[in-house]
């Protein structure tokens, strides 16, 4: 019986040895086939970019790593692909720290920025729309032809605000706009990034220190993501200035304006408090109505006149009413500046007129990291009548870039 049991056994370890053995050859033949991958590139060894392009670097990572990128030991970005753009010729020593399950690991890689073979301009390069509200000075600034279309009241507006030799033009009374394109892409960087030009100054009577005409029009701004040379419509963001959060400021507010009757008498006499205040009529979405002014000053039609239809539609953020009588007897108004964040809201000279592209802030009211713009949009952000000075207005005269000397 043991005899049996033991050569049973016997058996079994030769049996067994045999399928080891063709495991082995099998394994064998297996690597033979096999080929073998190269490590994951996470980073490249280096990058190159002009100054004032985006860089986009999206490393070859686990999803939802959490991701550190600094330069010089100053962190840059925490999100998972990078957008790097600087105004500067010069290399930056790129660190990407990638923690996953508690391992960190570390990446480096050189940002080379280099010389643009053409030239930039810093200012304004280009208009892509313009359409004022109703106001004194709409048909006149620019300047409206017999026969003009929208295209060319456009190109109207180009002429007056491209380049460094730039004019002025109206946008009417609340939600009329500009939009304004440049050659680059204006960089997000420390401190104050560009400049809106309007013609705002402070009053030498005014009894408030930054005080005079001061008409705040709301600065919305886009970076070309896509790379298509328009500005779509999920790229725009609001400029937050410092009346952004109030409870004063009414987010998705509208007027609609309706084309007066151009039979109507003209004003008579030609002192400034002869006036029509019952020129054209508007609505607002909130059910308000009420009417634009017009003065012995512009006799000219204060509705665009390129414009077929008997009503147009104005859309934005309204802040609060600015103006005031100072005089209490109507000769002497005075718009009051915001503090921070608008257009034609302080003097061309004055820090108040820069603007921080970190202001920028989505429809939820959350700020958003840019790398940089490729366009703005300015609107007239206040919906009054300013006494025998008519309709509070912005007025756009030009812009550029601070970075870019």
């Amino acid at each position: 019986m043991n005899t049996k049991i033991n050569s049973f056994k016997i058996l079994k370890i030769i049996l067994g040895s045999v399928f080891l053995l063709q495991f082995i050859a099998c394994g064998t033949d297996n690597e033979e086939d096999m080929v073998i991958e190269p490590p994951v590139e996470v980073l490249k060894e280096s990058y190159t970019i002009d100054r004032f392009k985006v860089l986009n670097i999206a490393p070859n990572i686990t999803a939802n790593s959490q991701v550190t990128w600094s330069v010089n030991d100053s962190v840059i970005s925490q999100s998972a692909a990078l957008d790097f753009i600087s105004p500067y010729q010069k290399n930056y020593p790129l660190t990407l720290k990638v923690e996953n399950n508690g391992v960190v690991k570390t990446y480096t890689s050189i940002i080379n920025v280099t010389k643009e073979t053409g030239t930039y301009s810093k200012y304004i390069a280009n208009v892509l729309d313009f359409r004022p509200a109703i106001g004194q000075f709409t048909n006149e600034i620019p300047q409206y032809v017999s026969g003009n279309t929208e295209a060319n009241i456009i190109s109207a507006a180009k002429k007056a605000l491209v380049g460094s030799n730039t004019s002025i033009i109206s946008l009417g009374g609340f939600g009329g706009y500009v939009v304004l394109g440049f050659d680059h892409t204006i960089p997000n960087m420390n401190g104050r990034d560009f400049k809106v030009l309007g013609n705002a100054f402070w009053g030498s009577e005014a009894s408030e220190a930054r005080s005079g005409s001061c008409e705040a029009g709301i600065i919305v701004v886009a970076y070309d993501k896509n790379k298509n040379g328009k500005p779509d419509d999920d790229e725009w963001y609001e400029i937050a200035g410092s009346e952004y959060f109030k409870n004063t400021t009414l987010k998705n507010y509208s007027v609609t304006y309706f084309k007066p009757d151009p039979n109507k008498a003209a004003i008579a006499g030609e002192e400034f408090w002869q006036m029509d205040k019952e020129y054209v009529k508007w609505q607002d979405n909130l059910g308000t109505t009420g009417y634009k002014s017009k003065n012995a000053f512009h006799e000219q039609s204060y509705y665009p006149l390129w414009i077929a239809e008997a009503s147009y539609t104005l859309k934005g953020t309204r802040i609060q009413d600015n103006f005031y009588d100072q005089s209490g007897t109507g000769n002497y108004w005075v718009g009051k500046s915001f503090d921070f964040g608008y257009a034609d809201n302080a003097p061309n000279n004055d820090e108040a007129s820069n603007i921080d592209i970190s202001w920028a802030a989505d429809k939820n009211g959350n700020y958003v990291k840019l790398p940089g713009i490729d366009f703005i949009k300015i609107y007239t952000g206040i919906n009054q009548e300013a006494g025998w000075l008519g309709e509070v207005s912005t007025e756009v005269a030009g812009a550029y870039d601070l970075h870019l000397k």
